[in-house]
């Protein structure tokens, strides 16, 4: 039979004593919603005597997410309280319409804080840690009570009191590593010889924090040695470092049932994803990119080795699917690193189609935009055939390089552009100055090409957010002789796009007037011929 690892949630305890986070009732409730559907076993909803917005709260929880429905079961809404016996009152008012409920305890046992915070005595302490638990024992069954700070309190002492919160009535005992203290093979040994010296019918829980980036870690050796509780929040959020990262945690026991053996957790996977976005969202907290399970980068690939592996076999380079966290499915990032079979693969995905000479033209336009350290979206690329591409039409005119000076806020100095353009593949290279670097750019091209007319639109749009984005720009331009086209343009350069634009308006000037078509037809960007 399967053993079942409890998951204790105290992201709306623990989580929201971050620095800077303060969740409203209705936050708290969305949160604790998507934690019943997640399939938490136990929600810490709060400290109802912190404050009377933590006690609204939990209640609210208590009196909405903690009843069943046809749908669902609900989760075991707990309330925090220190020993003190109006702690523990308010904390059961706070919880008691919940269909099923505990009230959480807990006293300091290392000897830093018991002299310099509670100002007590070990006697003083064992006292008060047997009246608490009595009490709270008067309103329910389901009592769990805590030694803060654990790691650094003495064993022997730590013990004492544990047994004698059994002998009270607890039925967990969590072990909290307050300060994340402790290495992961000294809270293993811990957790098992607390199981050896307190007897006594309880569930033994673990948690964490990540002061030493160890959180996980430690949580994780901590069910090894015996642990039936893990205490953790989503994203990993909480005090000064955090907490231990439950997403982490349940995918550790799912992943590795060869050294979890007959260990199960209740969690719906597939909603890790969209809790841990639903959290960073109204706690501010943004998820880090390589936070592992879900972090943006957690299933992206860019290097071309991992790429080749990952289209041929998911496995390769994958230990989990995405899609057993809700994260959709793996990620190629074109990027600098990557092949051509992953550009080649990618296009094909959004249902742009190109071979041969085609593709290899546009595999070297991404590889010299990603060279600048762009990293290329779905927008990017279809921009980037659409601009680059143009069909299968011939160019009069091919930009080869382009480079300008000057105009400098503040020095008086003319911009100017140099430009060599290949023209019927002869190379030519021109010379101008202008109002600015875009108009110096246009002016060396009109020269180079000769081919005169005005300017009449021009647009700039970034095609996807962040300073790396790829700017796209689109202009109309009309010749002397009343012909009026448009060209589009893009680059990490905004005068680069703009110049790119203005030679592919000038090759539909060129290739309209071959094809005898109406010189007053308007040519629109995007209208090129390629395979969606």
């Amino acid at each position: 039979m399967s053993e079942q690892v409890i998951i204790f949630d105290t992201t709306l305890r623990d989580g929201e004593q971050s620095p800077g986070i303060s969740l409203d009732q209705g936050e708290k409730l969305e949160i604790a919603e998507q934690l019943a559907r997640l399939g938490v076993d136990y929600i810490e909803a709060g400290f109802p005597i912190a404050s009377q917005g933590d006690f609204e709260g939990v209640r609210a929880i208590a009196e909405s997410v903690g009843r069943s429905t046809p749908a669902r079961t609900a989760p075991v809404i707990c309330g925090l309280s220190r020993t003190a016996l109006k702690d523990i009152d308010r904390c059961w008012e706070a919880i008691e319409a919940a269909e099923s409920r505990r009230i959480h305890t807990f006293i300091a046992t290392s000897p830093t804080h018991m002299e310099h915070k509670l100002r007590m005595t070990p006697e003083q302490v064992k006292a008060e840690a047997a009246s608490a638990v009595t009490h709270a024992r008067a309103y329910t069954d389901d009592v769990e009570f805590s030694p803060e700070d654990a790691s650094r309190s003495d064993f022997d002492f730590m013990c004492e009191v544990l047994q004698i919160a059994i002998d009270a009535g607890a039925g967990t005992l969590n072990i909290p590593d307050t300060v994340g203290y402790a290495t992961p093979v000294e809270w293993g040994e811990r957790i098992r010889a607390i199981r050896e010296r307190v007897t006594g019918d309880y569930v033994i829980s673990s948690h964490c924090h990540n002061d030493l980036g160890l959180a996980v870690a430690n949580s994780l050796a901590a069910v090894q040695a015996g642990a039936r509780q893990v205490e953790c929040t989503i994203n990993g959020i909480g005090e000064r470092a955090g907490n231990a990262a439950m997403e982490e945690i349940v995918m550790a026991i799912r992943t590795r049932p060869d050294i979890y053996l007959d260990m199960e957790v209740g969690i719906q996977t597939e909603e890790l994803a969209k809790s841990s976005r639903l959290v960073s969202r109204l706690t501010g907290y943004p998820v880090q990119y390589n936070k592992a399970v879900v972090g943006r980068n957690a299933f992206a690939h860019e290097a071309g080795i991992h790429q080749h592996g990952v289209l041929r076999e998911r496995t390769t380079y994958e230990i989990m699917d995405p899609s057993a966290v809700g994260a959709g499915e793996s990620q190629i990032v074109l990027g600098k690193h990557s092949g051509r079979a992953a550009f080649k693969d990618t296009l094909q995905k959004m249902g742009i189609d190109i071979h041969g000479d085609a593709l290899q033209s546009a595999f070297e336009r991404f590889k010299e935009l990603a060279d600048r350290k762009v990293q290329l979206t779905d927008a990017d690329l279809e921009a980037l055939v659409v601009e680059e591409m143009g069909g299968s039409v011939d160019h009069a005119f091919e930009l080869v390089s382009l480079a300008t000076a000057g105009g400098s806020v503040g020095t008086g100095n003319t911009p100017q552009a140099d430009v060599v353009l290949l023209v019927e593949g002869e190379k030519h290279e021109a010379h101008a100055e202008g109002d600015g670097m875009v108009d110096a750019s246009c002016q060396a091209i009109r020269q180079a090409t000769g081919i005169e007319g005005r300017l009449t639109d021009y647009t700039v749009m970034s095609v996807t957010g962040g300073v790396d984005a790829l700017a796209d720009v689109a202009l109309s331009f009309e010749t002397t002789d009343g012909l009026k086209v448009s060209g589009r343009g893009l680059s990490s350069d905004v005068v680069e796009a703009s110049a790119r634009a203005f030679v592919a308006a000038l090759n539909k000037v060129v290739r309209v007037r071959a094809s005898g078509e109406d010189p007053n037809a308007v040519v629109r960007p995007g209208s090129l011929d390629f395979k969606l």
